[in-house]
């Protein structure tokens, strides 16, 4: 007879312990805009195979060319069919239309949100929030058959973009429902020099590290800087 002494339990398991990512292939929905262009020249050089999509499949191939690195173009649909993670770096006016019209190529997919919902005035950038309560959740409505996580909201396309630049100085906050899924994610920031991806909690919770933008952006301007954020004692 087994008594629940004899039962053990297994254990636990160390949040730093991720996957291995390096044959993945990475997707950049608005890989023609500085963020999205920023993120495949990063992964590229870290050695991960990326593919750049556009609307205009000519516009994507022509910035692959530019960031060379092995970086291909192509039009979304294909960029999205073609990838195991794909991050949507789409600027937000467009996020829901893009993703509506690409539910069938991202089923099954990692989808990566990336997009900051945010409007200007003269007193500077302030946050939105979509009736969905964050892009990120707008993203998961929109694409039921894809596995939608958060993450890569506070990076400087300016320091991403700057082959003078080694190393990106900052954590990345993931969000995501499986940790399974966050796991990846955080592996695949953790492949850029200086980065580390850190799990932030559900997706949920995706308003508030998205919203957060609007204070770096506040900080920038201030201080002339390209600020990014680190998680202290983890």
């Amino acid at each position: 007879m087994t008594t629940s002494e004899d039962v053990k339990k297994a254990p636990a398991k160390d949040p730093w312990d991720l996957p291995d990512v390096s044959g993945l292939v990475v997707g950049v929905l608005g890989g023609t805009g500085d963020q999205g262009r920023g993120l495949a020249y990063r992964l590229a050089k870290a050695g991960q195979c990326v593919i750049i999509g556009s609307r205009a499949a000519e516009r994507a191939r022509t910035a692959a060319d530019e960031l060379g690195l092995g970086i291909e173009g192509a039009d979304n649909a294909e960029c999205a069919r073609r990838s195991d993670i794909v991050i949507v770096a789409v600027p937000w006016e467009g996020h829901g239309k893009t993703l509506e019209g690409l539910r069938e190529e991202l089923a099954g997919k990692l989808v990566v949100d990336c997009v900051n919902p945010l409007g200007f005035d003269k007193q500077g950038a302030y946050a939105l929030k979509p009736e969905e309560g964050s892009a990120a959740q707008q993203a998961a409505a929109l694409l039921p058959e894809s596995r939608v996580t958060a993450a890569f909201h506070h990076l400087s396309a300016v320091l991403l973009s700057d082959p003078e630049i080694a190393e990106i100085d900052t954590d990345v906050m993931v969000l995501g429902d499986k940790r399974a899924d966050t796991d990846i994610v955080q592996a695949l920031a953790a492949r850029i020099p200086g980065m580390r991806g850190v799990f932030a909690g559900r997706l949920r919770n995706a308003h508030q590290v998205e919203s957060l933008v609007a204070n770096l952006i506040s900080v920038n301007r201030r201080y002339k800087a390209h600020a990014g954020l680190r998680v202290t004692d983890v």
